[in-house]
């Protein structure tokens, strides 16, 4: 379903755009997500409408099949990409799992502040966008999930979110949908 309406209350939640996280291999170009991300985030602001940011700093403790990679991380790994801008009253969730709602003070921020809608976009769809969604959609929240403004590093794991999950958990559109909601 295309987006229909925005609540009162509603953020922009912006999921691992971390240089780390953005350097990876992706199914569309993380340059092209960043600069959607841009866009709605300049929107969003200029509507006097909440910016979140969420990075990730780690992993959930448990035992997988499928190890993370390894290694030494750059000391910037986490650090969001300059061109989102993020300003001073913005918020920043680290998490350390899939999902922002999990590890993080972000649910009751959002609570606090009124909040009953969330936008979200980022990277990786399968992953954390998903998982924030789930979460997000669990507590409570109308979710809105801006498709052209999100990518995965699998193709098949992206597609599946887009048209099996999402549906499940909110409405899906793209930016320039979105940025007409805004009335931007």
């Amino acid at each position: 379903m295309p987006f229909t309406t925005l609540d009162n209350k509603t953020a922009l939640v912006l999921i691992d755009l971390q240089k780390g996280i953005v350097a990876l291999p992706t199914v569309h170009p993380a340059a092209g997500i960043v600069a959607k991300s841009v866009q709605l985030a300049d929107a969003f602001r200029k509507a006097g409408r909440p910016v979140v940011f969420v990075n990730v700093a780690g992993g959930a403790p448990g035992r997988t099949e499928q190890a993370m990679p390894g290694g030494e991380r750059p000391a910037d790994w986490a650090d969001l990409v300059p061109d989102l801008d993020r300003k001073p009253d913005e918020p920043l969730f680290t998490k350390k799992s899939w999902g922002a709602f999990a590890t993080t003070g972000i649910e009751a921020w959002l609570k606090q502040q009124g909040i009953t809608h969330i936008v979200l976009a980022g990277i990786a769809t399968s992953i954390g966008v998903e998982s924030t969604a789930r979460q997000a959609y669990e507590a409570g929240f109308n979710v809105s999930l801006v498709t052209d403004a999100m990518s995965d590093m699998k193709a098949d794991a992206h597609e599946n979110s887009l048209k099996n999950i999402f549906p499940r958990l909110g409405e899906t559109g793209t930016t320039d949908a979105m940025l007409a909601l805004l009335g931007a």
